[in-house]
């Protein structure tokens, strides 16, 4: 059926599916609406799916409403009609309501189940990489993997590939240690250090041998050519049991150094945080000592990379964004229809992953070395490091000092979808040049973002139930070029970042359902659209003449929103 509300009156209920009408999957359907009395403007169209007996309930979604000469306000949903935004008599649905998951961190929705959430917060797409029945067959296995069986696995599992022979043939030399940490799943730790950590017990003597002939630890720190990984978040944190067997984490210190070929080697590991006899520094002339050493800073990286780096940087932060875009946001403020695409899914995924991966019996309880007990911990822990400058992919690359390092292609690709600062000039990409584009259609002046009491609230309920207060996320916003920064923000970390912690899904700045209506949005989307196609089209070009590619930032291969 189809009602039609308005401020002053409504139409009657109207069967599609009648005579030559129907609605099925890719059709349109004309359907002409007879008012029986004056109606005033059109605020909001009612969509009701009902179930017919002897077929299955169908899970549908109508991707567009036009209305002749109207403006469409548009609503659905499955029960009987909806509620107009403004109606101050609304109720507070479920999937507006936060809930604190863990101390310390970003707050969730407050729902327990996917069913909570309602059709159009629901998806129902799968990607291949989600067919894993193969691989369940080996998920009660104890014993330790050869490289044979992970080769048949791999085979089997379509990732025996270029890259799978290419690690599995250097994954023991230094120059791929240091190139995992600028292009691998977490390419978010490594920084540029010119000051040698307190508690990192090096000298030197000890490190000259692996430096430049003729120079010293002290020069190179001062040229800028020293890197450090610090896990310092793992410090203290319980170690699980797995398989009924105690599981160790530790929390390294890698210091690595930045040779005249543009390679970022290793030159020692400490795997504590405090020094002392039983806590010694493993340098690259100590053989196997040495690569084990690395294989344990693997270790606590794979800690921090799904926990931090994963969950709460990208999973965490589009949630949050997204039940304070429901809470604060109408359906018809043009924020909701740019942001919701990008964050809607990150709802039912985190469900899914408080349900089951992150629950009792689950992947992190039965299998991860951190378990359920280092959750709250490290995640605790990550949350009050990070700061509003990290979220920001050109702040973040310029202050960790990986902006310019030739072979950092994630900094490279990542700059080149996002925005990168030089003084007070700001070289505007793809990402932001469709944020900014579209910010400039609807707020003519600074004064219209001040004057957005709904965009005000938004921000002021991500800054109540998201990060701590001192984090340096802006406590209102005050100007266009402050709104576009942080929107970009969010898209980014939902689309381009997950994709370079994860891996893609659905093609950034894809928009499946038709939620842009004007000329002026649809030449925007086409626009960014064929940017992205041309960025495609260069990061290909450049892949064909590395040995090992880097396309997780290619944007064909990135995700439009979280949605595993």
């Amino acid at each position: 059926m189809a009602h039609s509300n308005w401020l002053a009156g409504e139409t009657p209920p109207i069967t599609v599916n009648k005579g030559d009408h129907h609605l099925l999957p890719g059709s349109m359907c004309p359907i002409r609406v007879k008012a029986n009395s004056p109606l005033g403007c059109l605020v909001l169209i009612r969509l009701h799916l009902e179930a017919e007996t002897g077929f299955p309930d169908l899970d549908w979604h109508c991707s567009r409403v036009e209305v002749c000469r109207l403006a469409d306000r548009q609503a659905e949903e499955g029960g009987e009609g909806g509620t107009a935004p403004e109606d101050p008599e609304v109720q507070v649905f479920l999937c507006d309501r936060w809930r604190k998951f863990l101390d310390g961190a970003p707050q969730c929705v407050d729902l327990n189940s996917m069913s909570e959430l309602g059709p159009n917060l629901n998806y129902t797409h799968q990607s291949k990489s989600n067919n894993l029945h193969f691989l369940r067959g080996f998920v009660g296995r104890v014993e330790a993997w050869s490289f044979t069986e992970l080769d048949t696995i791999f085979a089997h599992s379509g990732h025996q590939n270029k890259i799978a022979r290419f690690v599995k043939t250097h994954w023991m030399e230094d120059w791929y240690f240091g190139y995992q940490c600028l292009n691998g799943c977490n390419p978010l730790l490594v920084r540029q250090t010119r000051i040698l950590p307190p508690n990192l017990s090096i000298t030197s003597d000890m490190i000259h041998p692996f430096l430049p002939e003729g120079s010293s630890l002290e020069q190179e720190l001062q040229k800028g050519t020293v890197y450090l990984l610090n896990y310092e978040i793992l410090d203290g944190v319980p170690a699980n049991m797995v398989n009924g067997e105690q599981t160790y984490l530790c929390a390294p210190l890698c210091l690595l150094h930045l040779n005249q070929q543009g390679q970022l080697l290793p030159i020692a590991i400490q795997l504590q945080q405090t020094p002392g006899p039983q806590n010694p520094v493993f340098l690259p002339s100590d053989g196997c000592d040495w690569l084990l050493a690395k294989i344990w800073v693997h270790s606590a990286d794979f800690q921090c990379h799904q926990l931090s780096s994963h969950y709460l940087r990208t999973h965490m932060l589009g949630e949050m964004c997204c039940v304070a875009t429901l809470r604060q946001l109408p359906e018809i403020h043009p924020l909701h229809q740019l942001l919701m695409p990008h964050v809607r899914t990150s709802l039912q995924i985190n469900i899914q992953a408080r349900g089951s991966l992150l629950a009792t019996n689950g992947v992190f309880d039965k299998a991860i070395g951190s378990g359920l007990e280092a959750l709250p911990v490290v995640i605790s822990q990550a949350s009050k490091r990070i700061c509003y400058r990290a979220l920001c992919v050109p702040d973040d690359l310029i202050d960790r000092g990986v902006d310019k390092l030739p072979q950092c292609y994630y900094a490279q690709d990542a700059l080149r979808s996002g925005t990168y600062c030089t003084g007070d000039k700001l070289c505007v990409c793809v990402c932001i040049r469709f944020v900014v584009n579209w910010v400039n259609l609807y707020y003519i002046g600074d004064d219209d973002v001040q004057q957005d009491s709904e965009l005000q609230h938004w921000i002021t309920d991500i800054n109540t139930h998201g990060f701590r207060q001192d984090a340096g996320l802006p406590q209102s916003l005050q100007t266009k070029a402050e709104l576009s920064k942080f929107v970009t923000m969010i898209i980014f970390s939902c689309s381009a970042l997950h994709a370079a912690v994860n891996f893609s899904q659905v093609p950034l700045c894809h928009y499946t359902e038709a939620i842009f209506r004007e000329d002026a949005h649809r030449q925007l989307v086409g626009e960014v659209q064929a940017e992205l196609k041309a960025l495609s089209d260069n990061i290909t070009e450049r892949n064909s003449k590395l040995e090992l590619p880097y396309a997780y930032l290619c944007p064909e291969h990135i995700e439009n929103s979280i949605a595993i």
